[in-house]
């Protein structure tokens, strides 16, 4: 598929700015919508018709409970409500769960059901993001959207359309009817875009490649160094990749004139796994706080309470995450942590030296990294095995090895996931702006090149979160 490959994005966006900033403002909405739907569709053709039944479902839901509500008809405006809800999660259900259902059946009853269905691209960050929509339209927190040409270019929008940020309405309701772009705006979104993408394509890609390496290993005899090198180098993987997406879907809204909320916050500096949450994927975190953890009682309604709904949204957290068990236990995983930190671990930590705090984020959030990566229970279990030496082998001489070859580009990535070269640059602006500015445009200019030309010499870059 072409989102596989950035050479696309190279391609295409430069085409849809051109064109974006020659049309005048009141066809620029209609423009995003025509090329957004083009870009899903050069890789999802057949779904595209999907994304737009999803996209009218959707407007004509909101303007139902938007209509019945002004009718002080709160039935009515729940049921138009419900109906959108449903659609939208049978939908979802379908096309990303339906597989996973079917194949376990066929485990139990030795069926042959079809279990084999192709998943669209980004569904599950879409569908959130209009299921918010609506229910911000029955909420009164949001006014409902009259065009459907403002919404849909809301819901296709390319930047954020196929590995989020997941953008609440609420949050670009004015900018998608009135947004203004400047010179100043336009540069830091080519700024953002270039850090989004240094993220991905030189680091996220060449440490992943330690982890392709170790994960095709026999788990079964596998070195603990060699385990802890390559989960390590998942767990840099995953955040440059993804946090690296979502800068460069900021960047292109930015250079819009569209302001998306930041999705990470230097995650892997957090001191428990409840500051971990708060940092990592934040658009997600803050979709089920908001629709529903805080629907279900929240914090509201007693202690006990509080913890189920903890456990709800962590198992549900972890089925959006995909139609696998493992999925399912990494959702279950970090909802017992927070349950046990909110229990009695967050007041024994704020007891002790801050160090501690860090090691014990750093120890579990790594370790959930193995159930994440890992679809099979008895490749996690393995792996688990290996990490604590269950193998009976320390290290060897692959592992020294992979360490040495890889020892600066681990150091480089664990460097780059603190705000350590950020509090240094912005050091650098207070006292020299003049050369932080130049180096700011050295950077830039660095970053592209260098990521062009490892983009053209390598024909594997996809992003990891396209599957979810």
């Amino acid at each position: 598929m072409v989102f596989s490959s950035l050479l696309f994005l190279f391609r295409f966006l430069p085409v849809v700015l051109l064109g974006y900033f020659l049309l005048p403002k009141r066809f620029r909405n209609l423009f995003l919508l025509i090329v957004s739907l083009i870009f899903y569709a050069w890789g999802e053709p057949k779904f595209v018709f999907l994304m737009i039944l999803s996209i009218v479902v959707n407007y004509l839901g909101g303007i139902f409970v938007d209509r019945y509500k002004r009718k002080d008809n709160i039935k009515g405006a729940k049921v138009a409500l419900i109906i959108s809800a449903v659609i939208d999660l049978g939908l979802l259900g379908v096309f990303k769960y339906t597989g996973f259902l079917f194949e376990n059946v066929n485990a139990i009853f030795g069926t042959d059901l079809i279990s084999k269905i192709v998943l669209p691209i980004g569904i599950s960050f879409y569908t959130f993001q209009m299921m918010s929509y609506v229910i911000d339209v029955y909420r009164g927190d949001t006014d409902a959207q009259k065009s459907i040409i403002s919404f849909g270019c809301y819901v296709s929008l390319f930047p954020q359309l196929i590995a989020g940020p997941i953008v609440q309405y609420k949050t670009v309701a004015l900018e998608l009817d009135e947004r203004y772009e400047t010179a100043d705006e336009f540069a830091s979104g080519v700024k953002r875009f270039t850090v989004g993408l240094a993220k991905k394509v030189l680091i996220a890609n060449n440490v992943g490649a330690l982890w392709e390496t170790v994960s095709a290993m026999e788990l079964e005899s596998l070195p603990a160094l060699t385990a802890w090198l390559g989960i390590l180098a998942f767990t840099f993987q995953i955040y440059f990749d993804f946090s690296g997406y979502s800068d460069m879907a900021i960047g292109m809204g930015r250079m819009m004139g569209f302001h998306f909320l930041d999705n990470f916050n230097y995650p892997y500096i957090s001191r428990s796994i409840t500051e971990f949450w708060r940092r990592w994927h934040i658009s997600l975190s803050t979709w089920f706080r908001d629709y529903v953890y805080i629907p279900l009682g929240g914090n509201r309604r007693g202690f006990a309470i509080q913890l189920r709904n903890i456990f709800t949204v962590w198992l549900l957290t972890g089925i959006w995450h995909g139609a696998s068990w493992n999925f399912v236990a990494w959702g279950l995983y970090f909802g017992v942590i927070l349950i046990l930190e909110k229990l009695f671990i967050l007041k024994l930590l704020e007891r002790l030296p801050r160090v501690f705090g860090h090691l014990w984020a750093i120890l579990l959030f790594v370790y959930g990294w193995v159930i994440f990566a890992l679809e099979d229970m008895g490749d996690i279990l393995s792996y688990t095995k290996a990490l604590f030496g269950g193998n009976g082998v320390a290290f060897d001489t692959q592992s020294l090895y992979l360490l040495l070859n890889f020892a600066l580009l681990l150091t480089i990535a664990l460097v780059a996931s603190t705000p350590l070269c950020k509090k240094l640059f912005e050091g650098l602006e207070k006292r020299l702006p003049k050369t932080a500015y130049a180096l700011s445009l050295v950077l830039v200019v660095m970053g592209i090149l260098l990521s062009v030309i490892y983009v053209m010499a390598s024909s594997y870059n996809p992003f990891l979160y396209f599957r979810f």
